[in-house]
């Protein structure tokens, strides 16, 4: 046999000879199995390749055959609901067609090709078309999927098809050109275009309170959200997953036990978007590249997740993606760098561990996408980091904090004190807060950003307190400071703390939010003008508005407004000796 062999198999990565015309990030198929790789580094006419399967059983002298593409991903209809490896193949076809545990070799197409969609077409015959252009639409799952033009492709329509159309059959055709399918192909390494990039001012809500009011996300903004172990990262991810005004989720599973990643497919199943009625898996795309996967395609799995999300991006919609956890993405990348023998910087992470982080964080944003008719989009990314230990000085947390737009940082003793979610308020921080408060101000109140830093005073001032506290005992402050801390205390158990197995408290309107917020600061300092006024703090009916303040949390939409009513009274009534 003639042509590129192979000459040389370290665990993920293979040399492959006779390689001198390949570029860098090639698809090959490697071996007599045809496992999938990629090209990583050339050296004359010897390539590296990055394996992304299990390379057991690959001999010397087998045949490399090249693609002469990078690899891409199938972007079209299909997409939601699916459950997809790393590389882009559905699971349930390839357990169809090797059973339970992935074959070598075995491929798969992302989108099934004999699935029908009905497709209605927007464009005319005559009419010319450019890349980014919306030739027409079909209805997927709730969703109305806008069929986009490729880049690289533009001239005037020839024919256009309507109705029930194949995955693998055209919709349209151009004069003197090439014809036009549902899907298109895109590089997962490439980031796909844009007219422009727009500044991210509109939040991105959570419904989640200590988010929205004190640490808010812009929409195409990043979060890192570090945490260790059982600190409930991904009960997060799954309420944002629920709750968050996204149109459409790609949760990137990356490096994840199997048995966790089970889990939030059993999950996400049983999720249901309240704005809809219909499940969420609905509007979710799930990569999947476990802890026992080939740590190859773990790397690519979080690229792969932004090229989807960036697809629907394209289409106008808001896209959110939920990344766990870059530390296994990043021990991707210093397992392959110890294979290429490259110098290795700190705790053994490649040098370039900051600039690949950086990169990748770029992806997300809001823009005005290419073509016609009109429309922006958006790409957040949410990524959660896993540090050893909880010690959020080691290499990837702090690659992420320097370009991450916010931090929520999770707190195991939180965790512990059963304080959810866990998020850390000394330690967390949003750049975004500021763009936002304006956003708030108009829509929700004007006192939106004067409560947001009176409560973060407020839980600062508590963190004193309660030391001093543990030391000399609470009956020996003085009553302002004793107010103080249960003012706090509302604060970080009823504003703060929410249940997401709670169906009125897993999701808050920021209306709602703001007056459990709001309500708070009032405690206090009605408190203080009654303790000015000549009263003690144990004569103040504190227990009144606790009570009142959780039933308020707690109220059904429709008793919310008589709750806050009581809650107000309550308030009204503090100081009142009998």
């Amino acid at each position: 046999m003639t042509g590129p062999k192979l000459r040389r198999v370290v665990g993920a990565l293979a040399e492959a000879s006779g390689m001198r015309d390949a570029v860098l990030n090639e698809l090959v198929r490697v071996g007599d199995a045809g496992l999938l790789g990629e090209v990583l580094r050339l050296t004359g006419d010897v390539a590296t390749l990055q394996v992304f399967e299990e390379t057991s059983g690959l001999a010397l002298e087998e045949p490399v055959l090249r693609s002469k593409q990078p690899l891409s991903v199938q972007l079209g209809p299909g997409l939601l609901g699916a459950v997809i490896d790393g590389i882009g193949r559905p699971l349930q076809a390839l357990a169809a067609a090797g059973g339970d545990f992935i074959a070598p070799g075995v491929d798969a197409s992302t989108l099934d090709p004999t699935t029908r969609w009905d497709f209605s077409p927007v464009v005319t015959v005559g009419q010319q078309v450019r890349a980014g252009d919306v030739l027409g639409t079909v209805l997927e799952k709730g969703l109305v999927h806008r069929i986009l033009v490729p880049l690289g492709k533009e001239g005037t329509i020839e024919r256009v098809a309507s109705g029930a159309v194949r995955t693998d059959e055209p919709v349209a055709w151009l004069l003197d050109g090439p014809t036009l399918h549902l899907w298109q192909r895109w590089p997962v390494r490439r980031t796909r275009p844009a007219r422009a990039r727009l500044a991210s001012t509109e939040p991105l809500l959570t419904g989640q309170r200590i988010f929205d009011v004190l640490f808010p996300i812009a929409e195409g903004g990043t979060v890192a959200v570090p945490g260790g172990f059982g600190t409930g990262k991904t009960v997060i991810e799954q309420s944002l997953a629920k709750y968050a005004q996204a149109d459409v989720v790609v949760y990137v599973g990356c490096g994840e036990r199997g048995n966790e990643m089970a889990e939030v497919l059993h999950e996400f199943g049983a999720l249901v978007d309240p704005r809809s009625g219909r499940p969420v898996l609905e509007r979710t795309v799930l990569v999947v590249n476990t802890s026992n996967m080939p740590v190859a395609a773990r790397e690519s799995s979080v690229y792969l997740g932004l090229t989807i999300a960036e697809y629907f991006r394209d289409q106008g919609y808001r896209a959110a993606v939920m990344a766990d956890s870059l530390s296994r993405w990043a021990e991707a990348l210093r397992e392959i760098g110890s294979r290429l023998q490259e110098m290795p910087g700190e705790e053994g992470y490649p040098t370039y561990l900051a600039s690949r982080a950086a990169r990748l964080h770029e992806r997300a944003g809001r823009v005005q996408c290419l073509g016609a008719p009109e429309r922006t989009g958006s790409v957040t990314l949410f990524s959660a980091v896993s540090p050893p230990g909880g010690d959020f000085s080691e290499p990837v947390t702090q690659a992420c904090l320097r370009v991450g737009g916010a931090v929520w940082a999770l707190d195991p003793a939180l965790a512990h004190q059963r304080q959810f979610p866990a998020v850390d308020w000394n330690a967390s921080y949003s750049l975004y807060a500021e763009g936002a408060e304006a956003w708030f101000a108009e829509r929700v109140d004007r006192r939106w950003g004067e409560t947001r830093s009176r409560l973060l005073e407020l839980l600062q001032r508590d963190g004193e307190l309660r030391e001093i506290a543990a030391v000399v005992g609470p009956e020996a402050l003085e009553d302002h400071d004793r107010l103080l801390l249960a003012a706090a205390a509302l604060v970080r158990e009823l504003v703060l703390g929410q249940s997401a197995f709670d169906p009125n408290d897993a999701y808050s309107s920021p209306q709602k939010s703001f007056r459990l917020a709001r309500a708070a600061i009032d405690f206090h300092d009605a408190g203080r003008a009654a303790l000015k006024g000549g009263s003690s703090f144990a004569e103040l009916d504190v227990g009144r508005v606790r009570q009142a303040l959780a039933a308020a949390r707690d109220a059904a939409a429709a008793d919310a407004e008589a709750a806050f009513l009581k809650l107000d009274e309550a308030l009204r009534a503090l100081g009142r000796t009998p």
